[in-house]
């Protein structure tokens, strides 16, 4: 169970940026976040804090975030403490969504190997819920930043209940499409699918379902 994070009160839940080490900036797309979580205020009735926190894996406050994010390039390296922390953060109902923002692939396929050795990253199907939760995305993750001219993937780990607690978006780089407009002059058709699939991650890591059933 969460701890009732320490929020204003007219906020019913407040999520996380996770700060790693490694050398990886876990702080790039600063703005993206806040954008992000204005755009789900506004289309959502989730009373979440346009405010997002910043917190370490190996902190108790960890509990406090029924949802992580987790972003960068380069690489990242959890130590031992974090390693066991996150794991059981992730089976006791919490909910990580890792978003890779070019060059993150090798580094967070070895650290979360160490999380959950006993299975790997899956690609989820265009059906799966989270691709529904909110808005309809048949064909799966949009793509926002081109780098390699590879599709983008949505890859999940599960819990021992079969409940999808990690989602990354590959190869899509959210988080560019989240910022604003004049950062890296992304237009808003581009934008909005962004926002509208980051709403999505968040809900269903609220719900596990759609709002709607």
């Amino acid at each position: 169970m969460f701890a009732t994070p320490c929020v204003a009160q007219e906020y019913a839940l407040s999520i996380a940026r996770v700060k790693y080490s490694g050398g990886g900036d876990w702080y790039s797309d600063e703005q993206s976040l806040p954008e992000l979580l204005s755009y789900v205020r506004n289309e959502t009735l989730v009373n979440v804090n346009p405010r997002p926190d910043i917190v370490e894996l190996s902190t108790d406050r960890l509990y406090t975030f029924p949802y992580l994010y987790l972003t960068g390039h380069g690489n990242a390296v959890f130590t031992e403490q974090e390693i066991i922390r996150l794991r059981q953060y992730l089976e006791h109902g919490g909910f990580l969504h890792i978003d890779d923002n070019y060059g993150l692939d090798l580094a967070i396929r070895r650290e979360m190997a160490r999380v959950f050795p006993e299975q790997e990253f899956v690609e989820l199907p265009f059906d799966h819920p989270i691709y529904h939760s909110h808005f309809s995305f048949p064909n799966g993750l949009p793509k926002i930043h081109e780098h390699d001219g590879k599709p983008p993937q949505g890859f999940g780990l599960f819990d021992q209940h079969g409940r999808l607690c990690v989602f990354y978006s590959y190869e899509s780089d959210l988080g560019d499409g989240w910022e604003p407009e004049s950062v890296h002059d992304l237009p808003l058709d581009v934008r909005e699918p962004a926002l509208q699939m980051g709403t999505n991650i968040l809900v269903f890591a609220l719900t596990g379902t759609s709002p709607h059933n």
